[in-house]
């Protein structure tokens, strides 16, 4: 009774959509046999199952989601849970792009999740799971002891993580190497003379909080550079405050000649904070900022930059999602990208 009212809610639709009656009408099949050709059915033929396809593309027919659940228990969802004020330059447009790049040819569709600052981070996973809204979840600003990804292990869902933990439970990832990224910068500042050193930090409480600011202490002690504690601010602080913080930092008679910055948007803070107290930027101090769109040097071409590809993120992560689901082992599903060389700007010769 069951399969008969799903195949029911999939054959009628709002006027206009397209339906498996619509598809059988096209191919002159039987509704039966269009339903099991769109599932890749192998009693059905490899040339039925191209040719029902291929209508179904061509006339924009989408399941009905609805029947889909009740028949498969699957809901055909991803789900990207989102912190509503996270950096705005590039990450949320990146990512969701390079999420839905990879789910574009299969039977998943993208939701977007949010949640705010003042919420529990754990509220929105809860929502997901005892719904079952989602099939598979991609979460973010992952935590060293991540009760959401403890939670979701927990109850069976497949997720991805946007960093990684550190709790012992194996699991999807995907991360940038943030130890190595501030390593790079902390050597390319000391190569151009720079000796008393400041970081602009990740929030406490994050993983990729640790693995800078660990990162940048390593290289210190290589370079033999010293550090200039600024530690006020983070990146999650408003573009208003960081400035504040910087202008304070560099009015001090013992004040730092370069920064290592950890985003695009706290940098702009960064280099308004600098001018603000007399200074400029390539000739009192420096800055390695990370960026994920080419946005810095245009700003201020002094600036030197790694690059972060956030879009790349978003396909590995929905790679380890659809993998997992489909029953990869969750410890072959992790990726973890290499920073670049620090870029400065190259003026053109023309």
């Amino acid at each position: 009774m069951d399969r008969r009212r799903t195949e029911k809610n999939d054959e009628t639709s709002a006027q206009g959509r397209p339906t498996l009656k619509t598809l059988a009408f096209m191919t002159g099949l039987g509704v039966t046999t269009v339903s099991r050709a769109l599932k890749d059915a192998p009693e059905i033929g490899a040339e039925t199952r191209r040719r029902v396809q291929l209508v179904a593309k061509q006339i924009g027919y989408r399941p009905n989601r609805a029947g889909v659940r009740l028949r498969t228990g699957k809901t055909n969802v991803i789900s990207l849970v989102l912190n509503t004020e996270q950096e705005i330059m590039s990450f949320v447009s990146d990512i969701i792009y390079g999420v839905s790049e990879v789910i574009a040819d299969t039977p998943y569709h993208l939701i977007v999740t949010p949640y705010s600052r003042s919420q529990d981070p754990l509220d929105p996973i809860r929502y997901l799971v005892e719904t079952g809204s989602a099939d598979g979840v991609i979460i973010s600003r992952t935590q060293p002891n991540d009760a959401r990804a403890r939670y979701m292990l927990e109850h069976g869902i497949p997720f991805a993580t946007h960093g990684r933990t550190d709790m012992g439970l194996v699991h999807p990832y995907h991360d940038f190497d943030n130890h190595a990224f501030a390593v790079e910068a902390v050597r390319r500042l000391a190569s151009m003379g720079r000796r008393k050193l400041a970081l602009l930090a990740p929030p406490v409480g994050l993983t990729y909080h640790g693995h800078t600011v660990n990162g940048f202490a390593d290289a210190l002690s290589e370079v033999g550079a010293s550090e200039v504690p600024f530690s006020t601010v983070s990146i999650d602080h408003s573009i208003e405050q960081i400035r504040t913080r910087t202008a304070q930092l560099m009015r001090r008679d013992i004040r730092p000649d370069g920064f290592v910055s950890s985003a695009a948007a706290a940098t702009l803070a960064l280099v308004a904070g600098i001018e603000d107290a007399g200074l400029k930027l390539g000739r009192d101090v420096d800055i390695v900022s990370k960026q994920s769109s080419d946005l810095l040097h245009l700003f201020r071409p002094e600036l030197l930059i790694v690059n972060e590809n956030f879009r790349l993120a978003g396909s590995e992560l929905a790679r380890s999602v659809l993998g997992w689901i489909s029953g990869a082992a969750p410890g072959s599903l992790q990726s973890l990208s290499v920073p670049g060389e620090v870029l400065a700007y190259q003026r053109s010769t023309d």
